[in-house]
């Protein structure tokens, strides 16, 4: 069970249990998911018009946009900046699962409200989120700018990309783009884990213990397209800003911009994009939202429940 359920029969999980259950959920689930991650991120950086009918962008279809990675850059090219997303995905889980239990924990506790509501669940999942985000923004921008570049590489190495990103644009570097972040995350996560628990509630209680898993995936698949569709251009606006200053390794994809902030790119992008330039890379984000949302819950009540199983067998 995802978040503090006073009704349970065993004992709420302990921080440590869901921190260690939550990493271990983002490790296994970044290592699937990373390929559709990285052609995510082409098609939300390409300022041309992600369209067959229109094909003067470098990517215009996931299965196109595939085959050209594949052939330009090769089979490793999928997992780009996998170290840092490995890490980013490792920090990300364990500071939302072990705050989001904390923090359901303490609703029920210390208010009237029933702490397994949907609507706690929305904004404790929120606050976790925003939580994590801050803690691991540094990450998810070296993540970002991995998954962007072409060949020839500007970082080489992880040790590489920090210490030449602090020499020229300073710590706040790795902080490009965390106000969209931020603004995005809250309801992003929140619903994520509103619709799970509305999914859980509506699926009921599965026939047989076996089921448990399948359900998870099912309603996180779900509740994570719904969320991404819900959210989607703040996470657009967010790529674009992380990769500020890191225009000479996207000159092999086509044009380049550069924004002063926030309302900037909003308005540079209404401008010269028109509205369809908010949704790029939607169809493989849709698609990442739902493997990832769904193997992470799955994968998170999995290791939670091994982890209390063995304390318990102790």
């Amino acid at each position: 069970m995802v978040g503090y359920d006073p009704g349970s029969k065993g004992a709420a999980p302990a921080p440590e249990d869901a921190a260690l259950s939550g990493s271990a959920a983002g490790m296994v689930t970044r290592a699937l998911i990373s390929p559709l991650d990285v052609i995510k991120i082409r098609f939300q950086l390409q300022i041309e018009s992600v369209s067959s009918r229109h094909p003067e962008g470098k990517y215009w279809g996931l299965f196109q946009a595939s085959r050209c990675i594949l052939a330009e850059e090769g089979l490793p090219a999928f997992w780009k900046g996998h170290v840092p997303a490995q890490l980013l995905s490792v920090c990300f889980g364990a500071v939302q699962f072990a705050s989001f239990e904390f923090l359901t924990e303490m609703t029920h506790k210390s208010t009237v409200y029933d702490s397994q509501t949907a609507g706690v669940h929305f904004v404790c999942g929120g606050l976790a989120a925003c939580s994590a985000t801050v803690a691991c923004q540094p990450l998810d921008t070296l993540r970002t700018r991995f998954a962007a570049q072409g060949e020839p590489k500007v970082y080489h190495s992880l040790r590489h990309a920090v210490s030449t990103m602090y020499r020229t644009e300073g710590a706040l570097g790795f902080y490009r783009g965390l106000g969209p972040t931020l603004v995005a995350v809250f309801p992003y996560a929140g619903l994520q884990f509103f619709f799970y628990k509305v999914l859980k509630n509506l699926m009921g209680p599965p026939p047989k213990d076996s089921d448990v898993g399948g359900q998870s995936l099912v309603c996180g698949s779900c509740a994570g397209v719904i969320s991404k569709t819900m959210t989607y251009p703040f996470d657009l606006i967010k790529k674009r800003l992380q990769v500020g200053g890191f225009e000479e390794a996207r000159a092999h994809f086509g044009q380049v911009r550069r924004y002063g902030g926030f309302v900037d790119c909003v308005s540079q992008i209404a401008r010269e994009e028109g509205l369809r330039g908010f949704l790029k890379g939607l169809s493989p984000s849709l698609v990442k939202a739902a493997v990832s949302t769904g193997f992470t819950f799955f994968w998170y009540e999995f290791f939670l429940n091994v982890i209390q199983n063995q304390k318990g067998s102790q």
